[in-house]
């Protein structure tokens, strides 16, 4: 009984160490591919989504969407993106500027770490990655965007 109960422990742990390690090891998707986990990668294509639908908005009505409703169907960007700005480990924040014809944009982690950073544009399209904090015009730009 003994040996089968020791021989079930050492089982458990192998496995429960082999989980961790193949949750640990992110796979890019492309090449270049700039995130560090599957949460980065979702929250990456979704930034990348909504600033083509947001460049693709303004060539078609002269302006930006100042809502992510009315951002929908525009391009690859769905009524179900728009609906809700809950992303998995991530939450969408956009800050609209109509008076400007300007946005920002951010994808904050809901626990900040090596491999949930934040994420930042604007309407100039570069993608600012930071650490530490919620990211925004200042953070370095992300690489391979």
């Amino acid at each position: 009984m003994r040996t089968r109960r020791a021989f079930l422990t050492s089982v458990s742990i192998v496995l429960l160490a082999a989980l961790v390690v193949a949750q640990a090891a992110y796979q890019p998707k492309f090449k270049g591919d700039p995130a560090r986990s599957d949460s980065e990668a979702s929250a990456l294509g979704y930034l990348r989504t909504f600033l083509r639908a947001q460049k693709i908005y303004k060539k078609k009505n002269g302006h930006y969407a100042t809502t992510l409703m009315e951002l929908s169907k525009t391009g690859s960007f769905t009524r179900r993106m728009a609906s809700s700005t809950d992303r998995g480990d991530y939450t969408v924040k956009f800050r609209p500027h109509k008076e400007k014809d300007t946005f920002e944009v951010s994808m904050l982690p809901k626990q900040q770490d090596t491999t949930h950073r934040s994420f930042f544009s604007d309407d100039q399209g570069k993608i600012r990655v930071d650490e530490t904090k919620e990211a925004d015009e200042s953070s370095e730009v992300l690489k391979a965007d």
